[in-house]
């Protein structure tokens, strides 16, 4: 076999073409490997995947014909829009008061984390839930939706449930939004309370009472479930 022999010329012609290839070719690379990190960074930021809206330390007061009717708290507020279906996560927990024309509070609701789908109406409480009306009925469960068109609550998880002289324990509950008329699915035990021993504890809480954490994680004033609920700010 027979080498080929090249002159001074054709050898840098030879090499300029062997390095525009490689640059070439690496040029090549180097795009379709940007183009695949771009296409994974698109991926993980995601715009629905990302809120729209995000607050700390929230606080929030809706007025309705002058009245005051909720104060909303929590640490973290995210609002997202998903597909048609927006809604804003409290994923740090909430406190929901609802107050009556005499701006007196009728009910009080606090969650460890809660969201609210704002199209549907509806709201979503999970973990620690502690909802209590205006005559101390206080229930405590792990979940609860309440539902504000059709002015109802309800959960399908186990509930403690305090009323009047007496701690019912059962599974599921259901109720209107201001605990009034309510109905414990399937009961599994009730316990009765001594309203006169529980008043000449003050030392301590007891079953009849409830704690709620304020904004600066201490504890609200104890409601006892003898008297209508009146909780400071």
């Amino acid at each position: 076999m027979k080498l080929r022999k090249f002159d001074s010329r054709t050898q840098k012609k030879y090499i300029k073409s062997t390095i525009i290839a490689a640059l070439v070719s690496g040029a090549a690379i180097l795009f379709f490997g940007c183009e695949n990190n771009l296409e994974t960074i698109k991926a993980f930021s995601s715009p629905k995947d990302l809120p729209i809206i995000y607050a700390e330390n929230y606080k929030s007061t809706s007025i309705d014909s002058g009245q005051v009717r909720t104060y909303l708290e929590a640490p973290v507020l995210q609002q997202f829009e998903s597909d048609g279906n927006p809604f804003i996560e409290f994923p740090k927990g909430v406190i929901l008061d609802q107050y009556d024309s005499q701006k007196r509070i009728i009910s009080s609701l606090t969650a460890d984390y809660a969201k609210n789908y704002t199209k549907e109406k509806k709201w979503e409480a999970k973990n620690n839930v502690v909802a209590v009306n205006n005559e101390g009925d206080t229930l405590k469960t792990e979940h609860l939706i309440w539902e504000e068109n059709a002015g109802k609550i309800y959960s399908e998880r186990y509930v403690k449930f305090v009323h009047d002289d007496k701690i019912i324990y059962g599974n599921g509950f259901e109720s209107d939004q201001n605990m009034e008329n309510w109905k414990i699915k399937d009961v599994e035990g009730i316990i009765y309370i001594n309203m006169e021993e529980s008043d000449k504890q003050d030392s301590a809480p007891n079953k009849s009472q409830v704690q709620i954490p304020n904004e600066n994680n201490k504890l609200k004033p104890i409601v006892n479930v003898k008297k209508p609920i009146s909780i400071q700010k």
